[in-house]
């Protein structure tokens, strides 16, 4: 549901003072407002996954260290946050982190292996390992995120010194399906066929288990929040092997406790999910303000199942960012142009940016997108 200007304004009371909604500092930058569902003056761009692999200064920095201990360093994961910002001047930084340091931070054994991502010490799939899991407190968690909480804060000090000063920083969590589906799986699936065998064969294990990880990814977000980021995603990177009614029966009350932990926060909550064109509403009503749609639907087509009144944030598609720049041009073009039916819309991959991609090309995006105006 759309938030009124007053409801924004009177919407929380946990925020810190000196954070930069509060100081108003981010709340008229293009990309809160857009968020707030108000179109501003320019379309606001940034790209996840915009912080990584694709540029040089961050593989020269990362030289030597685990991605993991990385997220942890708060200096390490600040200054990556940056780099993208300096570099192609984006309306938005998200935090450097990874939807699995809240399960490593809550004494899950995980790590994330080069090549092929986060695998687990052992898998999640009988009551008993559901129940041994859960029986690790979240509330522990609050104690070793100051890692994160501090770099948070650095990169909202270092976001003031950048272009106009009122560049947001976006916290982010994995949603409970996606950590649950590495957990039960004991790494990456294609079709997470384990973790669908679970929710089906024992739904009270699986209702524990959602439970537990919506709790440990929830406190994971909100404590970005109240170090500093002005917006808050959800990333459901696994939901698209659901139907509608699984989701809605066996994840949505999920997803909805984790965006509970911010929801006395006046941040604007953004919900993403890869190949969710089926799911939108839904994931809509959990409690977003704001729906990222990937780029397997048309971003039109994705406004009108979410009713046209939802602020919009998508859909190019990653393979185009290394084709010849006139077929991506048309192509971000186009996306902008579509955008238009939504009461306001942020420029976003359908997904992340591939570690082979130009970093040139990204800062022509942004510049594109800066100088565009609706026909």
């Amino acid at each position: 549901m759309q938030r009124s200007a007053r409801e924004w304004e009177d919407g929380g009371v946990s925020l810190p003072p000196e954070h930069p909604l509060v100081t108003g500092v981010t709340q008229s930058s293009p990309l809160i407002t857009a968020y707030r569902g108000t179109r501003p003056e320019r379309t606001p761009v940034w790209f996840m996954r915009q912080a990584g692999r694709s540029l040089p200064e961050y593989r020269e920095l990362r030289i030597g260290t685990a991605m993991l201990d990385a997220c942890l360093d708060p200096a390490m994961a600040s200054e990556i946050t940056l780099q993208p910002i300096r570099r192609h001047g984006t309306d938005a930084a998200i935090f450097f982190s990874d939807i699995v340091v809240p399960l490593k931070q809550a004494g899950v054994a995980v790590e994330i292996v080069p090549g092929r991502g986060p695998v687990m010490g052992s898998a999640v799939r009988t009551a008993a390992e559901v129940d041994a899991l859960v029986a690790l407190d979240p509330a522990v968690l609050d104690d070793t995120l100051a890692p994160i909480r501090e770099g948070v804060a650095l990169t909202v000090a270092g976001l003031a010194g950048i272009g106009d000063g009122r560049t947001p920083l976006i916290g982010f969590a994995g949603a409970p399906f996606t950590l649950a589906a590495y957990l039960v799986e004991g790494g990456p699936s294609k079709d997470h066929l384990a973790a669908r065998t679970l929710m089906h064969a024992d739904p009270a294990s699986w209702a524990k288990l959602m439970a537990w990880c919506a709790d440990v990814t929830g406190r994971f977000l909100r404590a970005q929040v109240l170090a500093g980021a002005s917006a808050a995603q959800l990333f459901d990177s696994w939901a698209g092997a659901l139907s509608l009614e699984d989701y809605e029966r066996h994840v949505a009350p999920a997803s909805r406790a984790a965006l509970a932990h911010v929801a006395d926060l006046p941040v604007p909550k953004v919900h993403f999910g890869v190949g969710t064109g089926e799911l939108l509403g839904a994931m809509h009503r959990v409690g977003a303000d704001v729906v990222g749609i990937d780029y397997r639907l048309a971003l039109d087509e994705g406004i009108r199942r979410l009713g046209g009144g939802v602020p919009v944030q998508g859909n190019i598609d990653p393979a185009l960012l290394a084709a010849p720049w006139p077929v991506l041009e048309a192509h971000v073009l186009d996306i902008l142009q579509r955008g238009t039916a939504a009461p306001s819309h942020v420029l976003n991959l359908g997904h992340g940016v591939p570690p082979e991609t130009d970093p040139d090309v990204l800062t022509r995006i942004v510049a594109l997108a800066h100088d565009w105006q609706p026909a």
